[in-house]
């Protein structure tokens, strides 16, 4: 095994003890601490506060509901456009998408298909395709406004923010430039 020397645990620094954080006689950490000059108050150098360097919980808050705000705006133009881009009556349908990609495959929802379009909507009910587009679309508002204003998020959660937009992205087509030639 090959050690290196020079090279210190990450937290080393965080374990020592600075000047002026002396151990009271009895051996407690916190009672020459309380009684030191230095702190303002009695017990606050006992923990460490949110705002000391190397936490990242500022961080994590801005980025979490920043994502959110995207998805929510996302999911919001979902719910508006989806009928008239690739509703039933849409321009472009899904459901006839959807079928031309299953005819491609031979008729199956396979592993290729899935592949092809990854979407929820392959396991959902066709028949009302307007009524599933808009239950994704609120179902995904609903999870990005509840990141939005609780800020509580996991993997969990931003996992099913991005399958459910990922579901409704799948079944859009590539608008293809029609030529008009005069």
């Amino acid at each position: 095994m090959l050690a290196v020397p020079d090279m210190a645990a990450p937290s080393a620094g965080l374990r020592q003890r600075g000047p002026g954080r002396a151990r009271a006689p009895d051996g407690a950490p916190g009672a020459a601490l309380a009684a030191s000059p230095e702190s303002p108050e009695p017990g606050l150098g006992t923990a460490a506060s949110p705002l000391s360097p190397g936490t990242f919980w500022l961080t994590r808050i801005v980025l979490l509901r920043s994502i959110a705000f995207l998805y929510s705006v996302a999911f919001l133009v979902a719910f508006e456009q989806n009928k008239q881009l690739i509703g039933e009556k849409g321009l472009l349908p899904c459901k006839l998408y959807l079928q031309d990609i299953k005819k491609y495959f031979k008729g199956k929802v396979g592993l290729d298909a899935l592949s092809y379009a990854p979407t929820l909507i392959w396991f959902l009910d066709w028949s009302a395709m307007d009524s599933t587009l808009d239950c994704l679309a609120l179902a995904g508002l609903a999870l990005a406004a509840f990141v939005l204003l609780t800020g509580c998020a996991n993997m969990v959660l931003m996992s099913l923010l991005w399958l459910l937009y990922l579901s409704l992205v799948n079944v859009g087509q590539i608008w293809k430039k029609s030529v008009i030639k005069v």
